[in-house]
This record gives C-alpha cells, structure tokens and sequence, in this order.
C-alpha cells in the first residue's frame, strides 16, 4: 500500500481549519503518501475564504449550499485515489496522531476496517456530557444487537477503511446518520474489522459541537433501515 486519502469534512471551522492540516501534515501516517481531500458543506464563517488557500495543494471542493457531514464525506469518497481512506474532523476533537496504530493492521493485511474507541480506554479522554455518553452506549448497544458485533464506539469520527473494500458501498445519508448507515452497511459485508482505544477531546456546545439529540433519534432509525434494506 503506498497511499492514504484522508477527507476532511468542514463546516464553520474558521479557528481550527489550519491547525488540523498542519497536523495531518506532522502525523507520519506509517510513511505512506497522504492525498488531503477538503470539502467545505458552505460555510458561512470565514472558512470557504481560508480553505482557498489550499488550492493547488490539496484536493479541495465547494458545496453550493448546507448539506451535511454524511453529504461532504460522499463528495470526498468520489475523489480518493489512496489504498487507504480515513476522516478526520476539522474541529481537533480527535488526534491525527492516533491514525497510524489503526492504518497499520491493513497495512499488514490483518484488517479491512478498523475503528477507534474512544470509550476502551488507555488513551486521554476529556469528559463526556452525560447525555452524549447515554446515546453513544444506547446506539452502540443497539448496533451490536442488530448486526451481532460487539464494537464499543460505533458513532467515532475515526474510521480508517481499506478503500477497495469500501468502494462498493454506497452512501445515502447527508447529516451524522452517517455514522450509523457505513456501520451498518460495513458489518453487512463481514468484513475484518478491529477497534483501537484513541484519544478525545471533545468539545462543548459552547465551544463549536454540533451533533445534538434529534441526530440520535435519526442514527436509530438508520441502524434499523439499514439492517432490514440496502
């Protein structure tokens, strides 16, 4: 494997746009070559201005209009051209650092998927609201009962795929659903799929985090969609 594409969704990220990317550029990725694919879901807040100069360095694509995480990260599928594709947030919640661990068991053919937890512990983790712990837990549970796994983090950013594999999976959701749809539609493939424990640094409300409820009460609707349909 001699390449990486890692998407970058962003939305309204004016003040940690630039400190992700130089960190992705820091992060070794296990030697490979990187491919940095930005999607900007039309932000309002300086962010579309910023990612401008990126052009001709990066991949970089525009939304017309709002769309949604799930939207942005399809955009981006659509360009990959590396062996190996992640995401990464624009908003430093997750360390780029922690990528290398995950992209070395399909470095090494042990893995076609391979998630990292952010509640198996061994790594730092800045408290959750208790409300989003609960819905994390409820929609994990629900998902290894569904596809009868037993992953402890099923809503994580940090997903690292083999890209052949996930090629053939096609993404309908736009907003954080997501999450559930490629993990339901992953585990439906039985894949070779192995969690990692990584770091958070999870953000509050105030500070910039936008999932909310309502996305929860959407994500369970997908696990359920999904398990019973395409």
């Amino acid at each position: 494997m001699k390449k990486i594409s890692i998407i970058v969704p962003v939305y309204n990220e004016i003040n940690t746009l630039e400190k992700v990317i130089d960190r992705l550029q820091e992060v070794p990725f296990c030697g490979l070559e990187k491919e940095i694919i930005i999607v900007d879901d039309y932000s309002t807040d300086g962010t579309r201005e910023l990612i401008k100069d990126y052009e001709g360095m990066y991949k970089v694509f525009y939304h017309d209009y709002n769309q949604g995480k799930g939207a942005a990260i399809r955009t981006g599928l659509s360009h990959v051209t590396g062996d190996i594709m992640v995401i990464q947030d624009a908003d430093l919640e997750y360390d780029p650092a922690d990528y290398d661990d995950l992209i070395k068991l399909i470095i090494e053919g042990k893995a076609d998927v391979v998630y990292g937890s952010r509640l198996s512990g061994g790594k730092p983790s800045r408290s959750f609201m208790f409300t989003h712990l609960l819905g994390n837990k409820l929609l994990t549970f629900i998902t290894n009962l569904l596809y009868n796994t037993t992953l402890t983090d099923m809503e994580t950013c940090y997903k690292a795929f083999r890209t052949d594999f996930i090629r053939g999976i096609e993404i309908k959701s736009n907003r954080f659903d997501f999450e559930p749809e490629i993990t339901a539609k992953v585990l439906k493939r039985h894949p070779r799929l192995y969690e990692l424990p990584i770091s958070y640094y999870g953000r509050e409300y105030a500070e910039g985090k936008k999932i909310t409820w309502k996305d929860g009460i959407h994500a369970v609707i997908a696990l359920i969609k999904f398990r019973f349909t395409d």
